[in-house]
C-alpha cells in the first residue's frame, strides 16, 4: 500500500481459536475535515478477506479502502458497511467498480451490514439488486464460500 500523509497503519497479529487473525487497521484522515474512514482487515478461518468500514465512504476517503480491496484477489471477498453512515457517489461508485472487478475476476464478493441510509442510496440508484448485499457476515460468509 502507499503510504499517504495523514494515514496511520498499525498492524497486529491476534490469536482467536487457535488461529492466527491478521489485523490491519488504516486509519484516513483528512486534514481540515471532520471525516475519518478506519478499515479493519481480518482473514477469516473460512479464507474470506474481511474489509470491515467505520466512516464516511466519500472522494476524500476511498482511495485506500479501494487500494485494501484489490489487494487479495485470489480469496473470497466481503465488505462490511456496518460501520458507514453516508456514502457519496464516489463511494458508490468504488462499491460497484470493486463488484465488477469481482465478476470479472471470478472472485466472490458480497457486502454485509448495509445500514438504512446506504440502503436508500442503493435503491434510489438501481443497484440494489445487483450487489449481493446480506444483513450478517455470517449470512454473506455462508454464500461466498459455498459451492
Amino acid at each position: 500500500m502507499a503510504m499517504v500523509p495523514g494515514v496511520v497503519i498499525k498492524m497486529s497479529l491476534d490469536c482467536h481459536d487457535m488461529t492466527m487473525i491478521e489485523l490491519l487497521s488504516l486509519s484516513l484522515v483528512t486534514p481540515g475535515r471532520n471525516e475519518d474512514l478506519q478499515l479493519e482487515i481480518v482473514q477469516r478461518p473460512s479464507g474470506v478477506r474481511l474489509i470491515k468500514l467505520s466512516g464516511p465512504l466519500v472522494l476524500r476517503t476511498l482511495f485506500e479502502f479501494q487500494d485494501a480491496a484489490r489487494h487479495f484477489p485470489e480469496r473470497p471477498l466481503i465488505v462490511d458497511a456496518a460501520g458507514i453512515p453516508y456514502m457519496d457517489s464516489a463511494g458508490l461508485g468504488a462499491i460497484i467498480g470493486l463488484f465488477a472487478s469481482c465478476q470479472r475476476t471470478g472472485q466472490r464478493f458480497a457486502i454485509s451490514g448495509v445500514p438504512e441510509r446506504v440502503q436508500v442510496l442503493f435503491e434510489m440508484t438501481g443497484v440494489t439488486e445487483m450487489l449481493p448485499c446480506f444483513t450478517s457476515i455470517e449470512d454473506a460468509e455462508a454464500a461466498v464460500t459455498s459451492k
